[in-house]
């Protein structure tokens, strides 16, 4: 638009000049002749400048995320011996950074290698927190964990993460294939097992109905798919990885009754031998753990199994209670 308004201004201009006789016919045409052949060069230094600028401030930005330096580093002498799965909490505390008052404090308990262990607990009890604290993503306040009895500080990074495999409560899936979202962490994995853990993770029936079966695009962050879609896809690649360690953090959540119940049924036999963190608000997805834990203000208050708790009258109790007639109510419908 203004390099119009400016050829506009000119033809006007030098039109009075040519027709007062202060401007030659032929000086004008040879005039516009030059305009035209500098317009674009022009505008192309404008545009030019302008992808500088931009890049200058992206490489700044680059420039800062390269700079960062990770919280959490690794011993100058990392173990990197096999993990088994055993883990114990030796009075550990855990506080954000900014923040008054601690997440987890005066935590103290013990995982055999191969046992189910649930967490249980209302919101903000710290439960997300102490599954982070055992994939390392941070460092204890206070106290130890340890792993096969050695503090997790003194392990390779690459050798702990690697024996994991953790679904966090917001799934996070890259506008990639489904194919190649399960396989993502699992690269080098044969083609049976990647598709052994879509078949445990019920994903089997579902990629029938994609265009491109399990080829399809899922979009940024996973948008053409529902929230239950993109939460099996997430542990199907937990389970692709056929970790020593299952961590699932409400994994379920966003997954309808049945299908979590034809899941759960799946893990039973895929869990034997490893060493499985389970946290979630439904109880169905917890009643078979060997132990269940009750947090409760960033501590442990109660201890047992489902039959156990439940004859109790605390939270576990309340919260199966309510459960257990929502169900009732929603059969009833």
């Amino acid at each position: 638009l203004l390099t119009g308004a400016a050829l506009l201004i000119v033809l006007w201009y030098g039109g009075l000049r040519v027709v007062n006789g202060h401007l030659t016919l032929g000086g004008f045409i040879a005039f516009l002749s030059y305009l035209g052949m500098l317009t674009w060069p022009a505008i192309a230094i404008g545009w030019v400048l302008n992808l500088i600028q931009r890049g200058a401030a992206s490489m700044k930005r680059l420039g800062e995320i390269f700079d960062e330096r990770p919280e959490i580093v690794e011993a100058a002498a990392p173990v990197t011996q096999p993990v088994r799965g055993e883990l114990s909490f030796e009075n550990i505390a855990f506080q954000y950074q900014g923040t008054e008052k601690p997440v987890l404090h005066d935590l103290t308990f013990h995982v055999r290698e191969g046992e189910t262990v649930a967490v249980v607990g209302a919101i903000g009890s710290g439960k997300s927190t102490l599954l982070r604290l055992i994939a390392r993503l941070y460092d204890v306040t206070e106290g130890a964990i340890r792993l096969d009895g050695i503090d997790l500080r003194e392990w390779g990074l690459h050798a702990v993460r690697d024996a994991i495999g953790f679904v966090p409560q917001e799934t996070f899936l890259f506008s990639l294939s489904i194919r190649n979202n399960v396989r993502f962490g699992s690269p080098d994995k044969p083609e049976e097992q990647i598709r052994a853990a879509c078949e445990l993770a019920r994903l089997t029936d579902d990629l029938a109905r994609f265009p491109n079966d399990w080829e399809t695009i899922v979009g940024e962050r996973g948008v053409l798919l529902s929230g239950g879609q993109k939460q099996r896809i997430a542990v199907a690649r937990a389970l692709a990885r056929d970790p020593k360690i299952l961590i699932l953090d409400d994994s379920l959540s966003s997954v309808d009754v049945k299908t979590e119940e034809e899941i759960l049924r799946g893990l039973r036999e895929f869990r034997k031998g490893r060493t499985t963190i389970i946290v979630s608000h439904r109880l169905s997805a917890v009643r078979d753990a060997d132990r269940i834990l009750v947090l409760e203000d960033g501590t442990i208050r109660t201890v047992g199994t489902h039959r156990e708790l439940i004859a109790g009258d605390g939270f576990y109790a309340r919260l199966y209670e309510r459960q257990r007639i929502t169900r009732e109510l929603e059969e009833l419908e």
